[in-house]
């Protein structure tokens, strides 16, 4: 077997409570091939934003670790970008500084300055930002600042982009052209991505292959689902597609089972700690209009 880009083994991981351990993971293995799009779905609280933080070296397991073309990751880096729901720009920064605060962060050795406004510029138009280049946060909307924070990571020049529920916080429009602006970004870089999603929809039309998480505590890998559809993708076309549909349901299936063993478990078998307890499971995000009847009458 050749050897993964990426790869996760054996992690757990356990915060400390005033009563012992909190074990917030166990046993995640997972395996990532170059140039493949990844999305983690499952309940609140089930631990995803803590994988992508162990990937990110943002956390260290308890136990096991992981490793990136054949060295651990035991720290934050620029091969390793990150955009999270909240495009965290800096708002006195015009949208061109917040991304050069990158590159020069990244390249100031190797790249001289006309080549790094090149490279800026060249970011912004992958993400189509380039006529607002000297706006400021404040002075555009809410996906043109998603825009931007993925420009700003894709300007480190990742190896893997990790993308926590980056279109959570938009509406339904601006997201679905993001998720087709992300495809066509993918397929010209070819980066590998992992991407945590609540959206079922989402993570079928824009996923390899769906990592489904058990719900926590001691939250581990579920199942896994291989998503064969051709691409491009187009999901006007895909709206009608049994294959499509049949992926859906598994996912659906795969989180209402689950959420179902939560509510019916005996209160004396979760265990206790002295932590807020995680919010209860929340059902996927269901789609709007025709995707969304669909999804209902998979469920009902």
């Amino acid at each position: 077997m050749s050897e993964s880009h990426l790869e996760l083994s054996g992690v757990d991981i356990e915060f400390p409570t005033p009563k012992g351990p909190f074990k917030a993971l166990d046993d995640i293995n997972l395996r990532v091939d170059r140039g493949e799009f990844v999305s983690l779905i499952g309940h609140s609280g089930c631990g995803k934003s803590t994988v992508m933080n162990i990937v990110a070296g943002l956390h260290q397991a308890t136990r096991g670790g992981v490793i990136l073309d054949g060295r651990e990751v035991d720290q934050p880096g620029p091969e390793r970008a990150v955009v999270f729901q909240n495009h965290s720009l800096l708002p006195w920064l015009t949208v061109y500084q917040n991304v050069e605060l990158a590159v020069k962060r990244v390249f100031r050795k190797t790249k001289n300055r006309r080549e790094m406004r090149e490279w800026i510029d060249h970011n912004l138009a992958l993400v189509q930002m380039e006529h607002a280049a000297h706006k400021r946060p404040d002075e555009i909307s809410g996906g043109m600042k998603q825009r931007v924070g993925i420009a700003r990571a894709l300007a480190m020049q990742p190896k893997v982009l990790l993308m926590d529920e980056p279109f959570g916080a938009l509406d339904a429009l601006t997201r679905a052209h993001l998720q087709d602006s992300l495809m066509d970004i993918q397929a010209d870089l070819d980066n590998t991505v992992i991407m945590i999603t609540h959206d079922v929809d989402e993570a079928v039309l824009l996923s390899d292959r769906i990592v489904m998480m058990t719900n926590g505590p001691a939250a581990t890998v579920g199942e896994i689902l291989s998503i064969d559809l051709p691409r491009p993708r187009d999901r006007l076309a895909l709206a009608d597609d049994p294959a499509y549909n049949h992926y859906r349901h598994e996912v659906l299936t795969f989180l209402y089972e689950k959420q179902k063993k939560v509510e019916s478990a005996p209160a004396t078998a979760r265990p206790e700690t002295n932590q807020t307890p995680p919010a209860a499971p929340e059902p996927a995000r269901a789609a709007t209009g025709e995707a969304g009847r669909k999804a209902r009458e998979t469920t009902a």
